[in-house]
């Protein structure tokens, strides 16, 4: 991919500019993920009759699905250009939709309504992971590399923008037509985004062929390493937020990702130039230590308010952790990679999203939901040690 560089280089507004066309995309498209993030589980839990277990396989597969694409989707994005990602990813959300539908067919027998259900989760992975991965790497290619910490904290803005509107738009459209309301917007919706998609002039291939994944990766593992580390919480949280709030009988039960969501726009809104003026590692350690306490608050919580509190400061938290590690990534491989670097990086989240999700299940069986946030306090804390190691090769590479 060739590289743009805005007119006025670190002006804000030109960095806006380029990128409100993708951002666009990006809230329209995860509004259908967002939909079903607090009423996956309740459908789940309580209208198949699963128990904690299964919810988190069910939420967790979408996450292990868009692993497996984000190598697919970053080569494409280098070789045929991101704007082809992002088509084809949008393509497949709404089929994602139409398996969410035909999996209502069959909740008498509620095995095989779940395998459907299981296989348009893993269909709304692969979806996720060519949007964000092809928007992503055409913001950069539009943006230019020194505001790669803008891009990536505006681009994840939209996608947390529409995880907090349709948080509750998924729970009325729940109350009102019930799960098929639920899987008919997510049909809809990809579909009318591709509208937008026209007019955006695409990034023009660096190279046809596709880079070479492992060399990519030896220079990207370590900050996907903490990326994976510190996203388990946020698995936690939209795994088991609704039911965190349903056990206690916390209404609305959509609170804790809203309250999640919205603070982490405002942080990202506010604060989202930090990683690229004062390094990424210097501010997620700092940022990765405030969401490990937002964890702990939700998992000690003893009522609606302070796990609201808790879910806020986690998101507060987390709004630079991400793209603070990005930009280690960005950094760290080459123009002509920078989507296949996206998509491993952010392959690390969808690992630990994809593991974390069942394996918190199993800790929410036996311990309750309210340990769910406690232990993975743990691997998110641990995320500061590998930014101060980052720190540390900064300073040994400078000397």
């Amino acid at each position: 991919m060739t590289e743009a560089t805005p007119r006025t280089s670190g002006a804000a507004a030109s960095v806006a500019g380029a990128l409100l066309p993708l951002l666009a995309v990006v809230l329209v498209a995860f509004l259908v993920i967002g939909i079903a993030l607090p009423v996956l589980p309740l459908h789940v839990h309580d209208r198949l009759g699963y128990g904690p277990f299964m919810v988190g396989l069910v939420t967790g597969c979408q996450f292990a699905a868009a692993l497996v694409a984000r190598l697919w989707s970053g080569g494409m994005s280098d070789a045929q250009g991101p704007k082809r990602a992002v088509v084809v990813g949008l393509a497949a959300a709404a089929a994602a939709g139409a398996l969410y539908l035909a999996s209502l067919t069959a909740t008498g027998t509620p095995a095989v309504s779940a395998g459907i259900l299981l296989a348009g989760r893993a269909v709304l992975g692969g979806a996720e992971s060519f949007i964000i991965t092809g928007a992503t790497a055409w913001g950069l290619a539009r943006a230019g590399t020194p505001n790669a910490g803008k891009v990536i904290a505006w681009t994840g803005t939209a996608m947390f923008a529409a995880f907090a509107a349709g948080a509750p738009l998924g729970t009325a459209l729940y109350a009102a037509g019930g799960f098929a309301a639920v899987a008919a917007a997510t049909t809809l919706a990809p579909l009318a985004t591709l509208l937008l998609i026209v007019p955006v002039q695409a990034a023009v291939p660096a190279h046809r062929g596709v880079p070479p994944f492992l060399p990519v990766l030896e220079r990207i593992w370590l900050p996907g390493l903490a990326a994976a580390l510190s996203s388990i919480g946020f698995g936690a949280l939209i795994t088991f937020g609704a039911l965190l709030f349903s056990a206690h009988d916390w209404q609305p039960v959509w609170l804790a990702f809203t309250a999640y969501a919205s603070a982490l726009i405002v942080a990202r809104l506010l604060f989202g130039h930090l990683p690229d003026r004062y390094g990424g590692a210097r501010v997620a350690l700092v940022c990765v230590l405030i969401q490990a306490g937002g964890l702990l608050l939700m998992g000690t919580a003893g009522s609606a308010t302070v796990a609201a509190a808790g879910a806020a400061l986690t998101g507060l938290g987390y709004a630079l952790v991400f793209p603070g590690f990005g930009v280690e990534a960005v950094r760290r491989s080459p123009p002509a990679s920078r989507g296949t670097a996206m998509g491993a990086y952010t392959a690390c989240l969808d690992l630990a999203l994809g593991v974390s999700g069942p394996t918190l299940g199993l800790v929410a069986g036996h311990a309750g939901f309210g340990a769910v946030f406690l232990v993975s306090a743990a691997p998110v804390g641990s995320a500061a040690l590998v930014a101060a190691w980052l720190l540390r090769s900064h300073a040994a590479a400078r000397t």
